[in-house]
């Protein structure tokens, strides 16, 4: 079994994945548009013009597959009630990918010394996507 995150930017998933390219090294894995689907739109999947955004979106970020979409692109992204987990093996790490993710974005908890980790902060990306960093090991 496999848990995969998918993402619904509401119109900015080819600006997320830019950014994400920048800032973690994301790797896109596949990138569909919604004018190059196989089966015609379903009524009210998408508003006219829109043509062109994502339909759907893979993205490799470590060893994880975040999948993602522009979804109805109305312009309104929500990101509430979670938050992915980045786990690092060194504080210079953390310190370089937490000020990519906050990069337009607001810092929640700086990063700083916690009784589990070395380094621990959230922050959230200039899409509202929520982020912890900490310094870890592996889970095995």
């Amino acid at each position: 079994m496999e848990l995969q995150p998918y993402l619904f930017f509401d119109g900015r998933c080819e600006e997320a994945v830019n950014f994400y390219q920048r800032a973690l090294g994301a790797e896109v894995e596949m990138m569909m548009r919604f004018k190059d689907s196989p089966e015609p739109p379903q009524p009210g999947t998408h508003p006219p013009g829109t043509e062109n955004k994502v339909m759907h979106a893979s993205l490799r970020i470590a060893d994880t597959v975040v999948m993602a979409s522009d979804g109805y692109c109305k312009g309104q992204p929500s990101f509430q009630g979670f938050a992915l987990s980045l786990q690092v093996p060194t504080e210079a790490q953390a310190d370089r990918l937490f000020g990519a993710l906050a990069d337009g974005g607001q810092v929640q908890m700086p990063l700083a010394k916690t009784f589990f980790s070395p380094r621990f902060g959230m922050v959230a990306d200039k899409f509202g996507v929520n982020w912890m960093v900490l310094v870890g090991e592996k889970p095995s």
